[in-house]
């Protein structure tokens, strides 16, 4: 679904071709006509794929065609890029020879072989897009204009800190699992808690409710919050639990499973604990029981809460009958959606669109994140057109398989403008439950080439920052921590806003491991799981290059 950001690619690559410097090129290396034409080509075909990113949801060739047409601009782009590149490279070379003249370094006969293969190549790619283009006629698509650049909507930053305040709805859950939390354990000296409940239901939420509540942190000596996620590495784990009991204090990087396990038995022996594991989807009964394995020497009271979306792991690791939450009452979720929608009080004023929130509420099936997302995105939106269209949207008819969150979330996917969609979906390349920190996060947009200045005069970081608190103010973004006030912060994904850029990313984007013997043509951007690097340098180096030597492959091909 990559073919989303069709439309910031095409602009991307129209504003290479106006660049003085590639004119220039086009002038010296006489290709002025062609890259003319190209970006004639573009232009027209720029102008419809708004309007084929919105439909392609509901129709595969459509898809298909914004798929080839990505590929093309991709392709395009690589062609502008190598103009930049060698006349850069030829300036360079000029300038240290004393040559200032535009003729004299773009005229040797090395220069002019490699003129007439670029106009080809030029040529060639133009010769394809218009080829692909012909086929729009076929979706009756309307020209359009791009979405305005982004608006800082007048909200506050949010925080990871759950005031209990904050959450509807969930008041007897959570007086339900402290009072479970309170009973002494019977057969065994440390009990498991199971809460579940399908993705965006609020588990997290409702777990740091009672995490930070007045009398589980008089009920137990020692505390742990460890997010598992995906990945049920029993060595990993417990050097999350061990960073938790010593607060960051020391460092286990280099020691092993024996010693691990030993500092781990050491801290717990004689503690009351509640360690928290939250997000598991660990299947496997003897991994499980090999970390109890070692949690077992907490005094008596001691807790472990799991939260998880699959029955069979709560019945796998639970002492506890499982606590199974379910959607939030209709009074709630419209209770929650106004708090997102609307200014405090404000929804008195637009009793129509209070009326059409009800129904959007309505399909959100009782799921927090879906009401959360939508509110959202209807925030400082007050015209009726915007409601209705969110409402009636073709999107809540697909296939769903977690009780209508993705259509909401798809919903909200489609609302941002064009360029913060390559920028979200990027983040797909890191793992679930990542700590993103700001500063690094727009280093690497920046790096990508997907902040735009737009002609504002402002700073690329300042830019950035705009981007990273509209994603916030829409729910795409979550959990902030302020390191350093004004300055660093971090922030993280909710695992179905994980899959939601994934979903959207992929098969541009894609995540490597040591171990994958094939490259998809598509991929674009890659990164690399940490826990499948080889541990040699030699084998690392060999991998690198077998993924160099694929890639240049396709680009041949």
């Amino acid at each position: 679904m990559a073919e989303s950001f069709a439309f910031a690619i095409a602009d991307r690559v129209l504003g290479k071709l106006g660049s003085a410097l590639i004119q220039e090129v086009g002038l010296a290396w006489g290709v002025k006509t062609e890259l003319e034409e190209l970006n004639d080509t573009l232009s027209t075909i720029r102008a419809v794929l708004l309007d084929a990113e919105e439909k392609q949801a509901t129709s595969h060739q459509l898809r298909d065609w914004l798929g080839k047409l990505k590929v093309g601009f991709y392709d395009a782009e690589d062609i502008v890029d190598e103009f930049e590149y060698e006349a850069l490279r030829q300036k360079v070379v000029a300038s240290g020879s004393f040559k200032t003249k535009v003729c004299s370094f773009f005229s040797s006969p090395k220069s002019l072989a490699f003129n007439l293969k670029m106009g080809h190549r030029v040529k060639k790619i133009r010769g394809r897009l218009d080829k692909i283009a012909a086929d729009k006629s076929k979706f009756n698509l309307i020209e359009g204009v791009a979405n305005t650049p982004v608006v800082l909507s007048k909200r506050e930053m949010t925080h990871s800190f759950v005031r209990a305040s904050d959450v509807i709805g969930r008041d007897d859950d959570k007086e339900n699992i402290v009072g479970l939390l309170m009973q002494p354990s019977v057969t065994e000296n440390v009990s498991v808690i199971p809460i579940v409940g399908i993705g965006g239901l609020g588990k997290t939420t409702l777990a740091k409710l009672v995490y930070n509540d007045e009398r589980v942190v008089g009920q137990f000596s020692t505390k742990m919050w460890v997010c598992v996620s995906d990945e049920f590495d029993i060595e990993k784990l417990i050097k999350k639990i061990l960073k938790e009991i010593r607060k960051g204090d020391e460092s286990y990087s280099d020691s092993s499973m024996e010693q691990l396990q030993s500092h781990l038995r050491n801290a717990l022996d004689g503690e009351k604990f509640l360690l928290v594991l939250d997000d598991v989807w660990n299947t496997d009964r003897e991994k499980w029981l090999k970390l109890k394995h070692l949690l077992m020497d907490g005094a008596n009271g001691s807790k472990i809460l799991v939260t998880t979306r699959k029955k069979s792991i709560a019945s796998i690791m639970g002492t506890f009958p499982m606590q199974e939450i379910k959607g939030l009452s209709h009074e709630d979720c419209l209770s929650v959606f106004v708090k997102c929608a609307f200014m405090d009080g404000e929804d008195k004023q637009y009793p129509t669109l209070l009326k059409i929130g009800d129904q959007i509420v309505e399909k959100c099936a009782g799921v927090p994140l879906a009401v959360r997302s939508l509110g959202s995105l209807l925030y400082s939106k007050r015209g009726e057109r915007d409601w209705v269209s969110i409402r009636d949207s073709e999107i809540w008819e697909l296939e769903q398989n977690e009780d209508g969150i993705m259509a909401a979330l798809r919903l909200s996917y489609y609302d941002l403008p064009y360029h913060l969609k390559q920028c979200f979906a990027l983040c797909s390349l890191f793992a679930k439950d990542f700590e993103f920190s700001n500063v690094v996060l727009i280093s690497i947009w920046m790096a990508e080439g997907l902040i735009h200045s737009s002609g504002q005069n402002a700073k690329m970081e300042d830019i950035g920052e705009r981007y990273i608190n509209e994603l916030l103010s829409r729910s795409f973004f979550q959990d902030v921590e302020q390191l350093i006030p004004g300055v660093g912060y971090t922030f993280k994904m909710h695992d179905l806003v994980h899959d939601l850029a994934m979903f959207f990313a992929q098969p541009e984007c894609l995540t490597l491991n040591f171990h994958r013997k094939d490259i998809p043509k598509r991929v674009q951007h890659a990164a690399f799981s940490d826990t499948e690097w080889p541990k040699k340098e030699s084998e690392a180096l060999r991998f690198l290059e077998k993924l160099t030597n694929n890639l240049k492959n396709y680009q041949e091909a």
